[in-house]
C-alpha cells in the first residue's frame, strides 16, 4: 500500500499541480492547496482516492483517464475505501496521519471531464475520501501506509 500520486490546486477550479512531495500541517493541510485550512474543525483538508476504485470507474465509462483528473490530493494503491473507513486513520510510514472524515462526493465537474464519470464514481465510494490532518510532516511519492482504527492510533 503506497502513494502513487500527489497534487494540489492553488485556487478554486484551478489546475491540479503534480508533486513529488508536499509538506502537510495540522492547520493548513497540504502546503499550497487552497482547500486545506481549518485544522481539526475542517473535515476536508486532504482528499485521498484509491487507484483501484478510480480504474473501476474509468472502465465503467470506457475511458482511460489519469487519476489526477479526479482532482484528489493523494492517490494511493493497495486499499479501497468504503463507509466503514469513516474515523479510521491513514498512517504513513513517515508519521503523517490523516483521519478519514467522510466520502468525497463527486461533483458535476466530473462529467465535464468525461460524460458519465459522475455516475461511475458514485457507487462504492469510488470518488475517494475526505480527511483531516492529525499529524503533519512530508508526504512523498511511493510512501507506504497502513489504515487503522482511531483507537489503535491514539
Amino acid at each position: 500500500m503506497q502513494i502513487v500520486g500527489i497534487a494540489i490546486k492553488r485556487m478554486k477550479r484551478g489546475l491540479m499541480e503534480p508533486l513529488e512531495s508536499v509538506e502537510v500541517t495540522e492547520d493548513g493541510g497540504l502546503s499550497g492547496d487552497h482547500r486545506g485550512h481549518g485544522g481539526l474543525t475542517g473535515g476536508r483538508q486532504v482528499t485521498v482516492i484509491s487507484l483501484e476504485q478510480w480504474e473501476e470507474a474509468c472502465k465503467e465509462i470506457g475511458q482511460q483517464l489519469t487519476v489526477r483528473s479526479r482532482r484528489a490530493n493523494v492517490a494511493i494503491t493497495g486499499y479501497t475505501f468504503g463507509p466503514g473507513d469513516v474515523n479510521k486513520v491513514i498512517c504513513f510510514n513517515n508519521g503523517v496521519t490523516l483521519q478519514v472524515t467522510g466520502e468525497t462526493k463527486p461533483c458535476k465537474r466530473m462529467d465535464e471531464i468525461s460524460m458519465g464519470l459522475l455516475d461511475a464514481l458514485t457507487p462504492n465510494w469510488r470518488g475517494g475520501v475526505t480527511c483531516r490532518v492529525l499529524r503533519g510532516g512530508t508526504l512523498r511519492l511511493n510512501e507506504s501506509f497502513s489504515v487503522r482504527y482511531l483507537a489503535k492510533f491514539l
